[in-house]
């Protein structure tokens, strides 16, 4: 809630601020400040001249400020999954898995590989070969970064760190829902970067709402990158449009599992939890359709709903020692969604096995476990974004069907194959439309920085992760120079009657097939040169 502060009765408000509050246990935490369009502009310029000198600086250096981040990461773990906890309702153990060792791995490949991945890269130059020709990854500028709710700490210090390392500065926009925990991530920055002896402003953190947003995308950035929904994107790419800035987006997925018949059972079902459950199901690579094969399919939803049931929920802030498996649900109207769609999904025939309700004994933001069965494609449960904790499953009764109700959804992130046959796992594999596909385990994908992260059609574009998604942080740069200096004494203009011919002869030498026409071609280029050389 955003609330104005005034100097008295009936004077106009000199300050906007957001109210923070954890939603596990709704206590109020505070207000942080509103950032205007006037204050962001002025940090998108503090970042800009703190990159000046910035990029010019080595990747020595650059993996200095780096290995001294995840050392305070390292060292300051416990500390950074309770400010998560209380900002986004999760568990200790959901921050450990999906803030802070990801962020970990994420520092550990680029201090490891990002020079290489920036290097200089040597081209071919075909044809000319007098010419070399390089491609160089210089650094964009300034990076902006607008982060959703469900990961306060990861959102912020994952895009940040590729964009650091290949030279830039970067202003994050978190999330009004997760915002007074931005306070506290700043100052990791402020301290390592200082340490460092480099400027504070390279990195830098406002709050606000969709105002805010807006005017960091149009404030002359020099690329976004944005995690949100699909409309949000939307909105992103058209105030983008404007200034022509460049923009990544990860629009949330509806990842489907499929579970095939010869599947290990005690295996998928523990994977499906995990892959529903974890950060209570708010995810964009969360585990929301899983298609089961009807021989093992009974059997697969008595297993799971006897392990739902016995999950335990509650306010991770009051769990010291670590007794809820689930926490709460970070965003108040996330609830209201989730309940349209079991309604919905009841009314057309589903089963409702357990959970599908707001947990009455809690007093914060608390949605049971649910375990929702017999859905089929028509349901809103199927088709939009869930982002909670449901798992949602589908009879189907053949490879094919399953690929099909697979690839029968508008988003394309990622994806589960479960079979102990290699190569059937390897051909429903390559027939499922998605930035990415796991064998017989769940979202491995993101962990491994290697491999590029993002997805197909409504789950967005661009890549993060890897060499491409550093190399997205940068100015991709084609250089050429001498190989030798042919062209010394060459000039095409003005332009002579043998210019033309010559050409022609050289296109004909080049690209003709046989020996006959290229030796023909020969000839003529031979003549050619020596008109040109009497003229």
């Amino acid at each position: 809630m955003i609330t104005q502060a005034t100097d008295e009765p009936g004077r106009a408000a000199i300050l906007s601020t957001l109210e923070c509050r954890n939603p596990a246990t709704l206590e109020r935490l505070g207000d942080v400040p509103v950032f205007d369009r006037a204050q962001v502009q002025e940090r998108v310029a503090r970042a800009r001249r703190a990159q000046a000198a910035f990029s010019r600086t080595s990747f020595a250096e650059r993996r200095r400020v780096l290995r001294k981040l995840l050392d305070y990461v390292v060292a300051h773990q416990e500390e950074i999954c309770r400010l998560c906890s209380r900002d986004s309702g999760k568990t200790l153990v959901d921050a450990a898995m999906g803030e802070v060792f990801p962020v970990c791995e994420k520092l550990r490949y680029t201090l490891a590989h990002g020079e290489r991945d920036l290097a200089p890269e040597p081209r071919g130059s075909g044809v000319l070969a007098h010419k070399k020709v390089r491609v160089e990854y210089p650094p964009l500028g300034v990076v902006g970064v607008l982060c959703p709710w469900n990961f306060p700490f990861h959102n912020i210090f994952c895009p940040t760190v590729p964009a650091l390392f290949a030279g830039n500065a970067v202003v994050v926009k978190v999330s009004e829902w997760t915002s007074w925990s931005a306070a506290d991530f700043q100052a990791i920055f402020d301290e390592v970067l200082t340490a460092c002896g480099q400027p504070t402003d390279l990195v830098q953190i406002v709050t606000g709402a969709g105002e805010t947003g807006s005017a960091l995308v149009t404030s002359g950035v020099d690329k976004i990158f944005f995690t949100g929904s699909p409309q949000n994107g939307k909105k992103v790419m058209q105030a983008a449009a404007d200034t022509l800035t460049p923009v990544v987006l990860e629009l949330g997925g509806k990842d489907p599992m499929i579970i095939c018949d010869d599947a290990d059972l005690d295996q998928a079902a523990a994977t499906a939890m995990l892959g529903v459950f974890t950060a209570c199901g708010q995810m964009c690579v969360a585990a929301e359709r899983l298609y089961v094969m009807d021989g093992i399919y009974d059997r697969f939803v008595e297993k799971v709903t006897a392990q739902v049931r016995a999950l335990r929920q509650g306010p991770p802030t009051d769990d010291p020692g670590g007794r809820y498996d689930v926490g709460a649900m970070t965003m108040p109207r996330q609830l209201e969604i989730i309940e349209r769609q079991i309604d919905d999904a009841v009314k057309r025939g589903a089963r409702l096995l357990t959970g599908g309700r707001r947990n009455p004994s809690l007093k914060g933001q608390f949605f049971e476990p649910t375990v929702l069965v017999d859905v089929t494609s028509e349901m809103a449960v199927v088709r939009e974004e869930t982002f909670g904790p449901v798992m949602t499953i589908a009879r189907v009764f053949s490879e094919d069907e399953a690929v099909r109700l697979a690839n029968d959804c508008a988003y394309g992130l990622g994806s589960s194959v479960f079979t102990k046959d290699a190569a059937r796992a390897e051909r429903i594999a390559s027939q499922i439309s998605a930035g990415m596909t796991v064998v017989n385990d769940y979202g491995l994908a993101y962990m491994m920085q290697s491999a590029p992260f993002g997805g197909v059609r409504t789950s967005g574009f661009g890549r993060i992760n890897g060499r491409e998604g550093l190399r997205a942080c940068c100015n991709t740069k084609t250089v050429v120079t001498d190989r030798l200096p042919l062209h010394v004494g060459m000039s095409f203009y003005p332009i002579k009657p043998q210019t033309f011919p010559m050409l022609s002869s050289v296109v004909s030498l080049i690209y003709s097939r046989g020996v006959v026409g290229r030796v023909r071609a020969a000839k003529k280029l031979a003549r050619s040169l020596w008109s040109l050389s009497r003229s």
